[in-house]
């Protein structure tokens, strides 16, 4: 038989928690994996605590501000001239949108991001997944700005609880299902890993971090031609 096709993963935002563990997981499949974070110190000492692992050799560093074009544009650089290609991008940072200039670059994506907005407008047009498109997508986010501005999110039925972090992600879950209709060959899902013991949940989650990265893992892992566009709250498909 002949030798397996190696396979290459980038993980954003993976310095610390679910991204870190996602690099861990998908370097212990046999999957060479970047790591990479916005701060280059932080990431590098992420990077260190994995290198004493015997999955050392499968490990990369690289810094990456995804909000950022000379940032995306160096490690596209880097790519091209490391591997190639990438198999898997796990977009763990926390910010909304990875802009993909090389469309040969990556063969598939996923997106971890969380959950859906509970004002009804919103929710009714990001549901509409026929319909839906990156203006109406930005219109959502520009419109809980100037609630926000005006001290009205209440009253306007926004979500009373974490409502920048909720709408952010419901937003970036929309931006999946565009991204998984304008590129039918990749495929592009989101995620909810569940509320997980991070830094973001001040350590009160349910979920252990290995527990969390599991479920962007497997979706990760699925092979070519699976479904797409979809929102998976840990393993199972759930409504946007």
């Amino acid at each position: 038989m002949g030798e397996a096709t190696e396979r290459y993963a980038v993980v954003t935002g993976a310095n610390k928690g679910i991204g870190l563990e996602i690099v861990r997981q998908l370097a212990s499949e046999g999957i060479k994996v970047v790591l990479t974070a916005r701060n280059e110190e932080r990431g590098l000492q992420a990077f260190e605590t994995l290198k004493a692992s015997p999955l050392s050799h499968l490990l990369f560093f690289h810094q990456l501000d995804v909000a950022h074009a000379t940032s995306v544009a160096s490690f596209a650089d880097f790519i091209k001239s490391k591997f190639g290609k990438l198999d898997i991008l796990v977009n763990n940072a926390g910010i909304n949108g990875i802009v993909i200039e090389d469309r040969d670059l990556f063969t598939k994506v996923l997106v971890n991001r969380g959950s859906f907005p509970k004002e009804s407008w919103a929710r009714g047009v990001l549901s509409d997944g026929d319909n839906l498109t990156e203006e109406k997508v930005d219109e959502i986010v520009k419109k809980f700005l100037s609630d926000f501005k005006e001290g009205s999110l209440e009253s306007k039925g926004w979500p009373k609880y974490l409502g920048a972090y909720i709408v952010s992600k419901a937003a970036m879950n929309g931006y999946t299902r565009i991204l998984a209709k304008k590129h039918p060959s990749f495929c592009i899902n989101s995620v909810c890993p569940g509320y997980v013991k991070t830094d973001i949940t001040s350590n009160t989650g349910f979920l252990t971090v290995e527990e969390g990265a599991a479920s962007p893992v497997n979706l990760a892992l699925l092979p070519n031609g699976s479904p797409s566009g979809l929102f998976y709250y840990r393993t199972d498909v759930a409504s946007f």
